[in-house]
């Protein structure tokens, strides 16, 4: 049975259905072929203009868009080269006039909805019955790369569009902009935005589906994203690889000299970042709804993840078991991952060598009022001076917004949208709105914000427990995602 053209008034009940049964018989047919294509970022497949998986999404989406013939609606795709002449990834741009006028004598308000095609690499260790390029359903879920994060996005965002179209609901006028570079920092966004200039219109409100949640119970909202620095340190001591036994105990390790190094950064025993130019003071609001989200979420916060038995067959322990200190130290502290290491055989091929060099791939999560360009610089310094042993010690940042994706930390909420959300929470979720910090970056945010300083932020998205975007056995929860999209729809309804 297809969805019916036209919906009885609002009606939250009504709209879900509708909802669910789009998804049911339309977006998850689309995502699961979504789910096939490695569109990997251009960081993980700089040939991705030859291997064509990125510009395939693109035009998936795009027709996929046009086929939905939403009233008003037009489409188009972005298409730039950079100085020196290379492609930059694609971004679509959609826009729907408003059917519900202005009362503000100013420009006319704008929502801008925002999501990305492009995903992480495989990753390894996925259950032998998935695979990240096989879109499977379980339970409810649909496990596949990228179909969470964030494939979903511009389908539910069409959705909730068509959905305020067919109840004959007013809205604002509404623009979006989906990208295909967000896993690589997003560095080729601000040249698209820069392109369509005063197409963007006075952007009133910011819907971005990209985001987590704490639970599948309720509708969460983003209120701050940590930055982020990448790179990767190498220490070089020799030029080939020698007998360890030869030069053992005469030629220092790499690895201890890259150990040294890293000392200098954090405290190995606790974690704990060293230098104070990587931290910042929490507000007291975010402070405060740390400790609200803890009282709601309690030892789910650590116990969401997937623990490896410990020494003593027990699970591996979280730093601390303390739920309000465990949502600051993923979302307002500084920390530090080794994310990829070079210069190691595997196992099975790793003779008694001095190896010539150890590089391990840097993650440094930033706290959001922490300057990445600033903490790039300072990390470089740190790592690099005074090499022991007088190595060859560097480290080369390598995001191409030079230094880093500064975080972000939410503006103060309209008392409207708070409403908006919280009712919205309620009719499809049966409980109130809740708000929690994110341990990742999204660098557009800030981008936003400096470009629309009064826009309010509906920052949201279908990442929570177990969820595992850029890792193993990721998966989208349908139900919470078909909620997210009749919520959304709500919120933008309700906007003044």
């Amino acid at each position: 049975m297809n969805a019916p053209d036209r919906l009885p008034a609002p009606d939250a009940d009504t709209l879900a259905a509708w909802v669910n049964q789009r998804w049911d018989e339309d977006l998850i047919p689309q995502l699961r072929q979504y789910i096939e294509i490695p569109a990997r970022s251009p960081m993980f497949d700089p040939d991705w203009v030859a291997h064509g998986h990125i510009e395939t999404v693109m035009r998936r989406a795009a027709e996929w868009v046009e086929s939905r013939r939403v009233p008003g609606l037009t489409l188009e795709v972005i298409r730039l080269v950079d100085a020196a002449g290379r492609p930059r990834t694609p971004v679509l741009f959609f826009e729907v006039p408003a059917t519900a006028p202005s009362t503000d004598p100013g420009p006319a308000p704008t929502v801008l909805m925002y999501g990305h095609l492009d995903k992480q690499p495989e990753f390894s260790g996925w259950r032998s019955d998935l695979g990240p390029w096989t879109p499977v359903i379980d339970q409810d879920r649909l496990y596949g790369r990228g179909g969470a994060d964030d494939g979903y996005a511009v389908y539910a965002s069409i959705t909730a569009i068509e959905a305020l179209k067919r109840q004959g609901r007013a809205h604002p006028r509404i623009v979006g902009l989906i990208e295909t570079c967000e896993e690589s920092g997003s560095h080729d966004l601000p040249a698209c935005i820069d392109a369509l200039g005063g197409r963007l219109g006075e952007v009133s409100l910011v819907v971005c589906l990209d985001s987590g949640a704490g639970n599948y119970d309720q509708l969460w909202l983003t209120t701050s994203l940590r930055g982020n620095v990448t790179g990767t340190l190498k220490v070089e001591v020799l030029e080939e690889g020698v007998h360890s036994g030869d030069a053992s105990g005469l030629v220092p390790s790499s690895f201890r000299i890259l150990r040294q190094v890293l000392d200098r950064l954090e405290d190995s025993a606790t974690g704990r970042l060293l230098p104070g130019v990587f931290h910042c003071e929490v507000p007291g609001d975010r402070l405060r709804q740390a400790r609200d989200t803890a009282l709601i979420l309690g030892d789910e916060v650590w116990k969401r993840y997937p623990w490896a038995c410990g020494a003593d067959g027990g699970a591996t322990l979280p730093t601390t078991t303390d739920p309000t200190e465990a949502l600051l130290n993923r979302t307002w502290r500084p920390t530090l991952s080794v994310t990829g290491a070079d210069g190691f055989p595997g196992l099975g091929q790793a003779g008694n060598v001095l190896r010539p060099f150890t590089a391990f791939k840097l993650s440094l999560r930033l706290p959001p009022l922490v300057e990445a360009s600033t903490a790039c610089q300072a990390l470089k310094q740190l790592l690099e001076l005074d090499a022991p042993y007088n190595a060859r010690v560097t480290f080369e940042a390598d995001d191409r917004l030079g230094g880093g994706a500064t975080g972000w930390n939410a503006p103060s909420l309209a008392p409207w949208l708070e409403r908006a959300m919280d009712s919205a929470s309620r009719a499809h979720y049966g409980a109130p709105l809740a708000f929690i910090g994110q341990g990742g970056t999204i660098p557009l945010m800030n981008l936003l914000q400096q470009g629309f300083p009064k826009a309010q932020m509906m920052v949201c998205g279908v990442l929570g427990p177990k969820s595992n975007a850029h890792g193993p056995n990721e998966f989208l929860h349908l139900p919470y995602a078909k909620r997210l999209t009749a919520a959304v729809a709500d919120v933008i309804a309700a906007h003044p």
